[in-house]
């Protein structure tokens, strides 16, 4: 492969993209204390976002009070279904178009949090323009606000997500990308950040284990299913370390993972997250492996996260190039149905900074 292909990955056209941005900040008593009641407070501020909204022509926007995680996916209908944890979003920017509040009556919310969700169809070359127009609804937002002293965090998430069997279900055409770091994209199309900005950069893979492949990977006679689970990731650890790939998780314990900057964020796991951390400065780390040694998984997770190293020319072409290699790795010790297995790779891009 030439030099200037290993700078770029190509990617099925069939690839959905994905970019939300959170503004949220902690529900102090001096904001609450505004207000009659707290399901006042939520309706009062819900209604001055949408109204604002709408003047900075920001069409998906959802004011979350109950302190559940947003998640963003395609769909081509629009859903939106909350677990005990997460607040899960299905929707197709190109048609797609919501004011909601999400809210438990008397619920006192320890945050309170805008979700943009991006609308169009072109949202890789508008994502500057996206995030510029949430940083001017939040410069005018704030004068209108109860109270100044309001720590506000601004979280940009961006996502590509594609099936690696693509072309073995027919979809044979691709597109290039150099997959640019978001600060020099950013700054490129005249969307100013701060100097202070946390970023992470990973790519999340999604197996599902049917059949077939439970046959492959664990002993179903068995009911300790530890040394299984630690052959396969021993398999991918080994295939990514062949191509200088070193931060890296599997998680096949029913969790989703939630990966954050180690050197800022707490690291405490819950019933429905297993959080992992790692600091993209340090070039090594020891991999993290979750799994329920009697519990045979319905998907199995792999987590690569891109460091300082895994950047050139500004982009993550060429990581993303190693990833895709060592998954050809990993999975030829594997019999596939790949015309109908979906092996899902998504590849992450957030930035973080207070406002």
């Amino acid at each position: 492969m030439s030099a200037s292909r290993q700078k770029k990955v190509y990617l099925p056209t069939s690839a959905r993209k994905n970019q939300f941005i959170t503004v949220g900040f902690p529900l102090t008593d001096e904001f609450v204390n505004h207000y009659d009641n707290i399901d006042d407070c939520y309706r009062e501020f819900s209604h001055l976002v949408f109204k604002l909204a709408e003047e900075f022509e920001l069409y998906n926007v959802h004011v979350v009070a109950t302190d559940k995680l947003p998640v963003v996916r395609y769909h081509a209908e629009s859903y939106c279904f909350p677990t005990q944890e997460q607040l899960r979003f299905f929707y197709n920017p190109a048609h797609h178009e919501a004011n909601r509040l999400h809210m438990t009556s008397g619920y006192r919310a320890k945050k309170l949090k805008i979700v943009f969700l991006s609308t169009g169809t072109e949202l890789r070359n508008n994502a500057a323009s996206f995030h510029a127009k949430i940083q001017a609804f939040n410069n005018a937002l704030k004068p209108m606000l109860p109270t100044q002293s309001l720590a506000i965090k601004v979280r940009d998430h961006q996502h590509i997500s594609y099936d690696f069997f693509a072309k073995n279900k027919g979809n044979k055409e691709s597109y290039a990308y150099k997959l640019r770091v978001l600060n020099n994209r950013y700054q490129r199309r005249e969307c100013e950040l701060p100097e202070d900005v946390s970023s992470l950069n990973y790519v999340l893979i999604t197996l599902p284990v049917g059949r077939k492949l439970k046959n492959q990977l664990l002993d179903d006679t068995a009911t300790d299913y530890n040394s299984s689970y630690q052959a396969l990731c021993d398999n991918f650890i080994e295939a990514a370390k062949s191509k200088q790939l070193t931060k890296l998780a599997v998680i096949a314990n029913g969790k989703v993972p939630l990966v954050r900057n180690s050197k800022f964020d707490e690291l405490n796991s819950t019933d429905e997250f297993q959080v992992i951390g790692f600091d993209p400065n340090i070039s090594e780390h020891k991999p993290v492996c979750h799994w329920n040694h009697d519990e045979v998984a319905e998907v199995i997770r792999f987590v690569v996260v891109a460091g300082k190293e895994d950047v050139i020319d500004e982009g993550y072409g060429r990581f993303m190039n190693q990833v895709e290699e060592a998954m050809r790795k990993f999975i030829k010790q594997y019999t596939f149905d790949k015309e109908h297995v979906d092996l899902t790779i998504r590849f992450h891009q957030h930035l973080s900074y207070k406002a």
